[in-house]
Order: structure tokens, then C-alpha cells, then sequence
């Protein structure tokens, strides 16, 4: 470990006393219908953060009701495209002026460097912004082509009450890009954070309610998944769920949602690939691996935790990415120098410290790190940076997503064996290429089967374009127009100018 770029303690200080958050529902700050409550330690410090009511059915039952209620009375659904992109702005640029506090709490919570989360809230007003455009340029379709005697119409109207239920990982960013696009479509909705990061949704529905969202439009239940997960997704008074996290809770969700039929919008997990050809920018490369697997701590769905090497440049390349991690600089969050956190729970870390030592054990190779990484004056847990070789394709360590630190290096000889590698997984979240050769770039991107593909570059995002995956990363698209699109219906009006329909008994 001595060798690692280790950040101990900083000078941030914690807070004096935990972060209360209550249940948004109406309009008001509730405490849980029985009174419950829990509390989040911080999984880089080893305290408590902060103090969430604890949700069950009659919290639920009472934000969706306040949800149905508000759609159906149409406080939100009837305004117009004008008005809602203006309180969006609002919203957007109360996030800017809470950046740092918000960017605090998500640290505390979720373990992940303080500068990465200043940056994401960020992101996410920016989103915000995007959304306020849609919600004003939204428009249907017209069909003056029927006959001189038909008008055809088609309507884009907002599909309703939506549960949308998000992940610990990005719990600010992600949330973003589900909110905006359903209050710009005009829907209502009731929102559960992760019950490991519900402060920043809570903050945000602070800032809902100050920038004028009208009573019952955003609603909030915080809690577990089981209950208030599970009854969010089955009552028949919700519409739509939109669910980012596991692919085994997406399949759940799919079930509880099917005895209704309600739209689902899913985007689940990823085993995501990097393929490195030998005419690549390596020095390029190398860096966006480094990057990709540990960023947020690897805890992330696009995590490039799968790199598959030209077997021309393997021994080099892996070499320089194993100098390079060396250097990054894991440790203390609050430190605004530190770029890789804390491991969200011990529960998950010692899940990803199993994958290492069972491909160990298989006979793959730890060419650096594989187990728990020590900072000097915090209590809570971290993992080493880890790279992973002579990694065999059916390993699970190259087939599941571990959501941690950990790189899993394969080779490929040629193009078609590559693509055969990358497509070769249940997932289908995004890939990655590196070439200097746009044809190849171009026929990779083309043959990949994946919602994203990057060519020299890996995890750039922007509010215009869509995010989502293939096969068991999920169903539907996130940002764009396309995000905008799951949140709404088409409607057919077809209109019969003058008396001119033929009677059909004579």
C-alpha cells in the first residue's frame, strides 16, 4: 500500500449535528405515519450523517394521493409549456446557489470525492436547464394529407403519476434526469431516494417547493425498498415507474409493475468495455481507463471495468495502467484533492473483495491491489485500486458488474474476435473504442451492441443526447428528447371536416 496515492484526513470538518430529513407529501415536511426513523453513517467517517424518517404504506399511499390528486385537478398538467420551463429555470438556479451544500451532504453520504460531487450538481442544474427547453418547444404532429374532408391530430400528453426511484451512486445527478423531463412533460410524481442518500432529493425538494411547484406535484417518501419501493410500483393509482439500480431489482420492478401494466422505464446495470487496438492514442487510453474504472469508485453503472487489449500492446499497456493508478489519489472525500472515496457499505465491499479473490483463486492474475485500502484517521472502508489479468471470459469477474475499483484485463487478436468479446455479456450498457482508424471506429460502433458507444473518449455525457441500455441494461432512454418522450402519451384526434361522412345504413 505504501506505493499508493493515499489522502488521509482533511481539515473539512463533520457536521455538528446529523441532517433531519422528513418525507415531502402535499406540500408539507412529515415525519412517517408510525413514527419511525433511521439513520446513515458515513461510509468514509464511521458517523452518523443523518436522521430519515423511515416510510411504510400509509406514507405512500398519502404521496400518491396527493400525486393523483394534483395530476387530476391539473395544477401542473394544464399549465403551459411556458410556465413550467420558467419554474424549472427556478429550480436550476437554486441548485447553482446550494451547489456547496449539497455537494457536502452527497459526500458525507455516499463516500464520493467532494470535488466529483461539485461537479455533478452542476451537471445536473445544466440539466435542469435542457428540460426547461423541452418543456417549451413540446409539440405533437398534424396530418393535412387525409382527404380534403379529414384533419388528423396526434397529442403529446403527459402519462401521468410517475414513481421514480433512484440509486446511492449518483443520487442528485440521477434524480436529475428523471424530475425535470417529467415536470416539463406535466406529469406529478412521488420520488424514493436511496435510503443510503436521501438528504440531497430531500434538499431538492426544498428548492421545488421555494421556486413555486404547486402542492402535490413533487412528493417524497424516504425509506426502504421494501415497502416503500415495493408500493410505489404495484399501486394502480401510479402510471409510470422509472427505476435506475441493480438489474435483479429491475426485474423485480417489472413484476410488481405488471399486475397494472403501468409504463416502466429502466436503466440497470453494465459490464462495460474498453477495446484498445494498437494504433490507439495510448497515452490517452491509459488515462480514460484509469478514469473509467475508478471513478466514483468504480460504484457506477458505466464503469469501463472491462478492457479488452490488443494482445500486440497488452503487456505494455497494462503495465502503464498499472503505473498510472498508482497515482491516483484515493482517501479522504472532504479533501477537494482526492479523486476515489469510500465503498458505499462493508456489506458491498467485502462483495467486491470476493470477486477478486475468487478470479485469483481461478487463475487469474492481481497485478495490483485486490483487498481493503487504509486511510490514516477515518473509520470508514475503502478498496485499493485493482487490475485484474489473464482474465478468462467466463469468469465472473469479467461477466458481472463488481461496482468497485477493480479492472478486469482480456485480449482479443482481431476486430471480429473483439466485437465478439464485447457482445459476449448479459449487459448492454455502453462501450468503448480506441483507434486512430475511423472505419474501425465506425464498424465498432455500428456492431456493439450497447445504448452508448464512445470512440476515443469514455463517459462523455451531455443533457442532448440519450442514455440508456440494451438487453439487461435496461428499457427506455434518459436526457435528450428522447427522456422527455418516456414521460408523455400520443393521443390520435382524427376530426371530419363538414357534413361529409357517408351514413353506413341507407
Amino acid at each position: 500500500m505504501s506505493d499508493l496515492n493515499v489522502v488521509s484526513i482533511s481539515e473539512a470538518k463533520l457536521p455538528a449535528e446529523p441532517f433531519v430529513a422528513r418525507h415531502l407529501i402535499d406540500g408539507d415536511w412529515r415525519q412517517s405515519a408510525d413514527g419511525s426513523t433511521f439513520d446513515r453513517v458515513s461510509p468514509s467517517h464511521g458517523s452518523v450523517v443523518t436522521k430519515a424518517a423511515k416510510g411504510g404504506a400509509r406514507d405512500v399511499d398519502a404521496a400518491v394521493s396527493a400525486a393523483r390528486l394534483a395530476f387530476d385537478k391539473g395544477r401542473w398538467s394544464r399549465t403551459s409549456g411556458k410556465e413550467r420551463a420558467t419554474l424549472l429555470l427556478k429550480i436550476a438556479d437554486l441548485i447553482d446557489r446550494e451547489r456547496e451544500r449539497i455537494a457536502y451532504w452527497e459526500t458525507l453520504e455516499s463516500g464520493k470525492p467532494i470535488s466529483q460531487a461539485m461537479a455533478e450538481i452542476e451537471g445536473a442544474s445544466d440539466i435542469w436547464r435542457f428540460a426547461a427547453s423541452l418543456a417549451r418547444t413540446m409539440h405533437g404532429e398534424s396530418y393535412n394529407s387525409l382527404g380534403s374532408d379529414m384533419l388528423g391530430l396526434v397529442l403529446k400528453e403527459p402519462v401521468g403519476v410517475v414513481s421514480i426511484i433512484t440509486p446511492w451512486n449518483f443520487p442528485f445527478l440521477i434524480v436529475s434526469q428523471k424530475l425535470p423531463f417529467a415536470l416539463a412533460a406535466g406529469c406529478t410524481v412521488v420520488i424514493k431516494p436511496s435510503e443510503m442518500t436521501p438528504a440531497t432529493t430531500v434538499i431538492l425538494g426544498e428548492l421545488c417547493i421555494e421556486a413555486g411547484i404547486p402542492a402535490g406535484v413533487v412528493n417524497i417518501v424516504l425509506g426502504y425498498g421494501d415497502p416503500v419501493g415495493t408500493a410505489m410500483t404495484a399501486d394502480k393509482r401510479v402510471d409510470m415507474v422509472t427505476f435506475t439500480g441493480s438489474t435483479g431489482v429491475g426485474k423485480a420492478i417489472v413484476k410488481a409493475a405488471a399486475g397494472t401494466l403501468k409504463k416502466v422505464s429502466l436503466e440497470l446495470g453494465g459490464k462495460n468495455p474498453q477495446v484498445i487496438f494498437p494504433d490507439a492514442d495510448l497515452e490517452s487510453a491509459v488515462d480514460a481507463v484509469v478514469f473509467g474504472v475508478y471513478f466514483n469508485a468504480g460504484e457506477c453503472c458505466n464503469s469501463g471495468s472491462r478492457i479488452i487489449v490488443h494482445e500486440d500492446i497488452a503487456e505494455a499497456f497494462l503495465k502503464a495502467t498499472v503505473d498510472l493508478s498508482r497515482k491516483v489519489p484515493f482517501g479522504d472525500p472532504l479533501d477537494p484533492s482526492t479523486k476515489v472515496g469510500a465503498i458505499i457499505t462493508p456489506d458491498h465491499q467485502s462483495k467486491i473483495d470476493k470477486y477478486v479473490r475468487d478470479a485469483a483463486d481461478a487463475g487469474a492474475t492481481v497485478h495490483l491491489g485486490g483487498e481493503a485500502l487504509t486511510v490514516p484517521g477515518l473509520a470508514g472502508q475503502f478498496y485499493q485500486p485493482t487490475i485484474v489479468a489473464d482474465v478468462k471470459s467466463d469468469m465472473p469477474i469479467a461477466r458481472e458488474e463488481v461496482f468497485g475499483p477493480v479492472l478486469s484485463v482480456l485480449t482479443f487478436k482481431t476486430l471480429d474476435e473483439a466485437i465478439e468479446l464485447v457482445n459476449d455479456a448479459d449487459y448492454g450498457l455502453s462501450a468503448g473504442v480506441w483507434s486512430e482508424n475511423v472505419h474501425t471506429c465506425l464498424e465498432f460502433a455500428r456492431r456493439a451492441h450497447a445504448g452508448t458507444v464512445w470512440t476515443n473518449t469514455w463517459m462523455d455525457g451531455f443533457a442532448e443526447m440519450p442514455f440508456g441500455g440494451v438487453k439487461e441494461s435496461g428499457q427506455g432512454r434518459e436526457l435528450g428528447k428522447y427522456g422527455l418522450d418516456e414521460f408523455l402519451e400520443a393521443k390520435t384526434v382524427t376530426m371530419r371536416i363538414g357534413k361529409t361522412r357517408a351514413p353506413w345504413v341507407a
